[in-house]
């Protein structure tokens, strides 16, 4: 990738800052057209919001609540076709909803009966109303107290950060360049129009320029830090949203169904969703005055969301039982920056072109990603002159997705057709397929795969989100550390400090994701 680099003269078609869901959407968009592409991410790809959601592909039932039809009816459609493309990673999953009353029943019904219908051919599968007892034997450990029944329906989840990797994977395979750990810290103007950046590659501390004939602001919740190094007084178009969620064994609610209540106290929807063998909580919503790449879960966001599983649950967890926390940050578009309720802004993603041609994309949501990517190439198209190409991602198949699938309890089964590779690393190297701890079901062979084939550079790539490890049992996590970094640095001729380097950067890291046992003094 670096390589492509080298004639600083070259003018890409199209250059996009961020390695979230929204630019490698774009770079797979761009590339699969045929336009020169390069992505820069300043950290690692996904690194921020992009691997920190409730893992749904959805609609959005309480969108729908509010009257935002045209967002929902674009995700439904959407969440289709990432079952479509990216089959290993996307799956169909029953969620139920538990009614405490015979109206609940009628009102939750009828909704997501509307819901089913507004799919028009894109649907998962039918709304159903359940009995008592059939709530009961779906969901066990549901509160018995005061349940008169429920709404069964139909919806989607995958893996957020695997998406990442093979939407980069898939870019690649177009002849995009893209690079994690090389942030842009410039822009390049000619006649007061942008013509390029300057960034760094931050592992080797090298300094680069790169021209293009359109520059894409695709950075998420840092969208207005770009759009304010083109013009410092462009005013902020962001209001950053906190999510947080609690991971728990899978023990808490045993079944493949997920969980959803409809409104909590703070009138969000609460997810519990069975993945990867975990039962993972949540999500909150709470306005946080800045942008930050590592988030960290308030001791009132993790309160909340364990008093509501107690609520709910006949075997309650503790802070005790709680295997790892983490949070994500929304891009949430307002004309108001100091808006308190962000719960109510909309999810409808927002592209807009500056006086200079910066061509910033930020709002929506993971399951419309490819929309967005679609909705932003076009837009460059019109603005440049690039010549004009018509998208084809629509029904493109993402990385991993040509082939053979493992059965969705394989541990090999979210890379697709690409663990028939994995599988032969076993062959040569039995050593490969031992486990990275007795709780996590990841390999020796997935971490030198995750070198050699998924750009992981650090520790935490392949902890955080090359493998979900931290996300799904933070203690676990921080025990493989020593043994992985060794592995890792052995396989990239790195020494014996680096190694320890890395051990103590994810320490360090990975304290936020530790449930705090005394919630208060948190």
């Amino acid at each position: 990738m670096l390589a492509n680099l080298q004639d600083s003269a070259h003018v890409w078609d199209i250059l996009i800052i961020g390695g979230g869901a929204t630019g490698l959407g774009v770079a797979v968009d761009a590339a699969s057209r045929g336009y020169s592409t390069l992505l820069l991410e300043k950290d690692d790809f996904a690194k921020s919001t992009s691997s920190r959601s409730t893992k749904l592909v959805h609609g959005g039932v309480r969108y729908l609540e509010q009257g935002d039809v045209g967002l929902v009816r674009e995700a439904l459609r959407e969440r289709k076709r990432l079952l479509q493309n990216a089959p290993h990673l996307v799956r169909n999953v029953p969620f139920i909803v538990p009614n405490y009353s015979k109206f609940e029943q009628v009102y939750y019904g009828i909704g997501l009966k509307l819901y089913d219908l507004m799919a028009l051919g894109y649907g998962f599968g039918a709304t159903r109303l359940l009995s008592r007892q059939k709530t009961l034997e779906l969901l066990p450990n549901i509160a018995p107290e005061k349940l008169s029944g429920g709404v069964l329906y139909r919806d989607g989840q995958f893996d957020d950060a695997r998406l990442a990797i093979n939407l980069a994977q898939t870019a690649a395979d177009h002849q995009a360049t893209l690079l994690n750990y090389a942030p842009v810290h410039g822009l390049m103007r000619e006649q007061g129009k942008i013509t390029g950046v300057q960034f760094k590659d931050s592992l080797n501390d090298q300094a680069y320029e790169a021209r293009a004939k359109v520059v894409v602001n695709a950075t998420g919740i840092f969208a207005d830090e770009i759009r304010h190094m083109d013009n410092a007084d462009a005013p902020a178009m962001l209001r950053i949203s906190q999510g947080s969620h609690i991971v728990l064994d899978a023990s808490f609610m045993p079944g493949s169904q997920a969980l959803m209540i409809p409104k909590t106290k703070d009138g969000r929807v609460l997810f519990a969703i069975p993945w990867h063998g975990k039962l993972i909580v949540g999500t909150t919503d709470v306005p946080v005055p800045e942008a930050l790449s590592e988030p960290r879960p308030l001791a009132q966001e993790l309160e909340f969301i364990l008093n509501h599983t107690q609520m709910y649950f006949q075997k309650s967890p503790q802070a005790s039982d709680v295997r790892s926390v983490f949070s994500g940050l929304r891009p949430l578009v307002t004309r108001n920056p100091n808006q308190k309720n962000t719960s109510k802004l909309s999810r409808s993603h927002v592209i807009r072109v500056s006086e200079s041609g910066l061509l910033t994309i930020t709002g929506g949501k993971w399951t419309t990603y490819r929309q967005m990517a679609e909705d932003v190439v076009d837009k460059a198209i019109k603005i440049s002159s690039l010549a004009k190409s018509p998208c084809v991602s629509k029904d493109l198949l993402l990385r991993g997705a040509k082939g053979s699938q493992k059965q969705r309890e394989e541990p090999l089964s979210i890379y697709g057709s690409d663990a028939e590779a994995i599988e032969k690393l076993y062959l040569d190297n039995p050593e490969l397929k031992e486990t990275i701890h007795p709780r996590l079901l990841y390999t020796k062979g997935m971490l030198l795969w995750a070198i050699h084939h998924e750009m992981a550079c650090t520790l935490e790539d392949f902890l955080s989100r090359r493998t979900r490890s931290l996300l799904l049992d933070a203690e676990a996590s921080r025990q493989a550390a020593p043994q992985l970094a060794e592995f890792m640095a052995l396989h990239l001729g790195e020494d014996k400090k680096w190694a320890e380097s890395q051990v103590e950067a994810f320490n360090k890291l990975s304290e936020s994701y530790v449930m705090p046992q005394n919630l208060s003094s948190a």
